[in-house]
């Protein structure tokens, strides 16, 4: 399986969530590009994040976006 442009780009919308405070949601506004709005709007009806323009990470999505960001720091050759 290969990563899609979606996918890519769900990825990036879980690197910006704040693993270190649960509170701390996201909102992708109108403003925001379509390809993050549209990525968000996947995450919510895949059930990772609480609304359909953001809010805050499900449990599932907390694993998903702690993976994310791991990957990423793998990936840059950093040590967590």
């Amino acid at each position: 399986m290969a990563y899609t442009p979606e996918m890519i780009a769900e990825l990036e919308i879980l690197a910006l969530y704040n693993l270190d405070n649960h509170q701390e949601g996201l909102k992708v506004h109108n403003n925001a590009s379509s390809r993050a709005q549209h990525a968000i709007t996947r995450l919510h009806q895949k059930g990772l994040v609480t609304q359909a323009d953001g809010g805050y990470l499900t449990s599932l999505g907390l694993d998903a976006a702690e993976h994310a960001q791991a990957l990423l720091i793998i990936l840059a050759g950093q040590k967590a």
